[in-house]
């Protein structure tokens, strides 16, 4: 199916990119820190559910319409830019008379929304879009009868491998949070 050699530095980058900060993890993060540990996990079962769409739609096929239509890929770039943008406006915008840099309390997010985010800015982060729908079709042979398992095989492991280094940064987040509390 897939070269051991191939396969064994394709685990390399997914290692790499998981250990690389990006949206997810800043989401992640600061979730577990607003709210603890068990909002990060929450939010950690969102953005695996966004990479299981991208694992799933790239051995179904996403790419080679990305491909045929590049535009598609340029509107998933723009959305996710601005997606983040507005969670970044979102953070820093003044609220009150206190200023942009006062103390301000956050209430707590019901997980469903934690969840939902979590899928969002996953399915909106460029970094994965750009893994899943240009780098990992790389390690897939053209020829390959067993492109779909393949595919589903290799997101799977790009899952695994982000999803056990999030809950390692999930509880440490939880732990210094108590720890300044």
């Amino acid at each position: 199916m897939i070269p051991l050699d191939s396969l064994a530095l394709y685990a390399v980058a997914c290692v790499l990119l998981a250990l690389t900060p990006g949206p997810n993890l800043m989401y992640l993060i600061s979730r577990t820190l607003c709210q603890g540990r068990t909002a990060g996990i929450v939010s950690l079962a969102g953005t695996t559910s966004g990479l299981l769409f991208y694992a799933v739609a790239t051995a179904l096929g996403l790419t080679a319409v990305f491909v045929a239509v590049p535009v598609l890929f340029d509107v998933v770039r723009w959305a996710g830019a601005a997606y983040l943008l507005w969670l970044a406006w979102d953070a820093v915008r003044p609220q009150g008379s206190g200023g942009l840099f006062a103390r301000r309390d956050l209430p707590p997010i019901a997980p469903r929304v934690l969840y939902r985010t979590g899928i969002l800015t996953s399915i909106l982060n460029p970094k994965v879009a750009l893994f899943f729908l240009a780098f990992l079709p790389q390690f897939v042979a053209a020829d390959s009868p067993h492109k779909t398992s393949a595919f589903l095989l290799l997101g799977l492991i790009f899952i695994f491998n982000g999803t056990l280094w999030c809950l390692g940064i999930a509880a440490f987040a939880a732990k210094a949070a108590s720890r300044i509390r």
